[in-house]
């Protein structure tokens, strides 16, 4: 009798630590799929065509599947970690390159009160606190079509490969942060490895970013700086051209930037100004002064509307000035499920060696294409799920 006494008590309370241990982790399955069908005219095409209606992924949010996990160690200390994937939803193909886990994938450690530090491919503070909170491509599903050209400033899809990144937790509003990506080259020299121009830049990126991000009450404001070092030579490599003008071969990408927000009543106005310096191997230097400034506000909880200006100036070794506007309507079906519109018009002016600067909308991966005309139009209705 007394054995069965023994043994029931152990295995309850087995059971009491199983489900103590359990509660103390948790690993959550999550993602976004957003679809939808667009039109661009000025498009290059094969048959005589300027324009083209196409499927398109990605453009609200890129699509994508993540697992997000915490273990609580203990005196507010826990470990985390991140595994994000991106993916097209029109073709199963993955995003970034093929990197199985291209969006984010780290480990690391927070303490509350204090912030964490975590160790792997993660985003810039150019991203965390510009691109995600002053924009209108954060703000509303206008996305990939209202971020600036290309993301050359790093707004909406900086990730940085090998890095050590420290994230402070929030001091009455305040939080900071920095990170340095190791190039993980044995060429301590400190040049390209090998070859030479666009070539030379393989196996030598490196990067480093720091940011400042206030938000109390209605107002927010950040600032963050970013340095990438052989842009080319990442894996995946960095965007670096803008429109029909080819910066390959860069030996250091660096981009400055402060954004405002401000919320009253239904609306939200924001703005952001962005400085980013191209540093070719051989040719002279050129900077890129991005303006942003736009609003939305919402009719009922469901339906919101909102516009956006960005005037994009490129100067130096290379020349061009690039006028957007853009538009958007958003329909909330639940907290997970919205539908939306979309229009942008950009317009372009200036010209490299004889060589008209041209019209382009889209970032990153997510551009339409341009068939070298000076203006662009993009439209697109779509649909964005979250789980």
């Amino acid at each position: 009798m007394k054995k069965h006494i023994v043994a029931a008590a152990a295995l309850g309370l087995f059971a009491l630590f199983d489900t103590a241990a359990h509660a103390q982790s948790s690993v959550t399955l999550y993602g976004i799929i957003d679809a939808g069908i667009t039109y661009a005219n000025k498009v290059a095409t094969t048959g005589g065509h300027d324009s083209v209606v196409k499927y398109g992924d990605g453009v609200a949010q890129g699509s994508r599947w993540g697992l997000r996990g915490a273990e609580d160690l203990g005196g507010g200390l826990k470990a985390i970690f991140v595994l994000e994937s991106g993916f097209n939803s029109g073709d199963g193909t993955l995003g970034q390159g093929g990197a199985e886990f291209g969006r984010q994938a780290y480990v690391g450690i927070s303490k509350s009160e204090v912030g964490s530090v975590t160790f792997g491919r993660q985003y810039s503070f150019s991203t965390d606190y510009l691109g995600g909170n002053y924009t209108m491509g954060s703000q509303t599903p206008a996305g990939n079509y209202a971020y600036h050209i290309n993301d050359l400033d790093q707004l909406t899809s900086s990730r940085i490969n090998n890095a050590v990144k420290f994230s402070s937790a929030d001091f009455h509003g305040l939080t900071f942060g920095a990170m340095y990506g190791f190039s993980n080259s044995t060429n301590f020299a400190g040049s390209p490895t090998t070859g030479t121009g666009a070539t030379a830049v393989q196996g030598s990126s490196s990067a480093y970013s720091f940011g400042l991000n206030y938000k109390q009450g209605p107002l927010g404001i950040g600032a963050a700086y970013t340095n990438i070092r052989f842009p080319n030579g990442a894996t995946p490599a960095f965007s670096v051209s803008i429109a029909n003008i080819n910066t390959t071969g860069l030996r250091d990408l660096e981009t400055f930037g402060v954004g405002a927000r401000y919320t009253i009543a239904d609306a939200l106005i924001w703005a952001n100004w962005t400085h980013t310096k191209f540093e070719p191997i051989t040719a002279g230097s050129s900077t890129l002064n991005n303006y942003e400034i736009g609003g939305k506000y919402a009719f009922t909880p469901a339906l919101s509307a909102g516009l956006g200006y960005t005037f994009s100036d490129l100067d130096g070794n290379f020349d061009g000035r690039w006028h957007q506007v853009n538009g958007v309507v958003d329909y909330v079906l639940s907290k997970r499920t919205d539908v939306y519109v979309i229009g942008a018009f950009q317009k372009a002016s200036g010209s490299n060696r004889g060589v008209p600067v041209q019209a382009e909308i889209g970032s990153a991966s997510s551009f339409v294409g341009s068939a070298g005309a000076n203006t662009q139009l993009v439209t697109r209705v779509g649909l964005r799920h979250r789980f």
